[in-house]
């Protein structure tokens, strides 16, 4: 039976038999029993690469521990609020930490960058913040909800999000829509870089 740790894009957490490319954590959000509890534990959510310098994990969901989260892809992960690892993605979080000094000077360190996108996505405790936005706008990379649905954008299409991959495109509309990836880190979409992890699932592109 698989475990209830991959992550949509609206940051809820599935059981499916898909793997993801990315890897993650918010803290320990499972019991002893390895059920998922508390959702928003810490503000602390990040995006880490599935291997670094041979490290060799243990079983999943270990009592006390962190719970070990899954991501289809680094898009995924950033739409759901998780920003790349200090450790692991060191590159990419130095790139974070430069672009936030232009979009909020008054945020020094992890803490309030964590803080900040803590209140980007989400409203309450137990309710994800959507942000209305032109949806002509975006860049590749972001997601928007539509029909109750995360999209992908892609160009001048948006594909729906599955477990397993990106699904059918449709003509990106115009006008304004739901925008699920954090304002802040929908910058970061807009810079030239290459991520320490898979950015888009191969599906996206077939």
């Amino acid at each position: 039976m698989p475990l209830q740790n991959r992550v949509t894009p609206l940051g809820e957490l599935v059981a499916v038999e898909a793997r993801g490319l990315v890897y993650g954590n918010r803290g320990c959000i499972h019991d002893d029993r390895g059920r998922m509890r508390a959702r928003y534990p810490t503000r602390r959510w990040i995006a880490c690469r599935l291997e670094f310098k041979g490290w060799h994990r243990g079983p999943l969901l270990r009592p006390g521990r962190f719970t070990e989260l899954f991501f289809l892809d680094e898009a995924t992960a950033l739409a759901a609020g998780h920003r790349p690892c200090a450790l692991c993605r060191r590159a990419d979080y130095d790139a974070l930490v430069e672009l936030w000094r232009g979009l909020h000077p008054g945020d020094v360190g992890a803490d309030a960058i964590d803080e900040r996108l803590d209140g980007e996505r989400r409203v309450e405790r137990a309710r994800r913040r959507v942000h209305e936005t032109a949806l002509e706008e975006l860049p590749d990379g972001a997601f928007v909800l539509r029909d109750g649905l995360p999209w992908l954008v892609l160009g001048r299409e948006l594909r729906r999000w599955t477990p397993s991959g990106y699904a059918e495109p449709v003509d990106r509309p115009g006008g304004q829509g739901a925008l699920l990836t954090p304002p802040s880190l929908v910058e970061l979409l807009r810079t030239e870089r290459q991520p320490l992890v898979p950015f888009l699932h191969p599906s996206a592109t077939d």
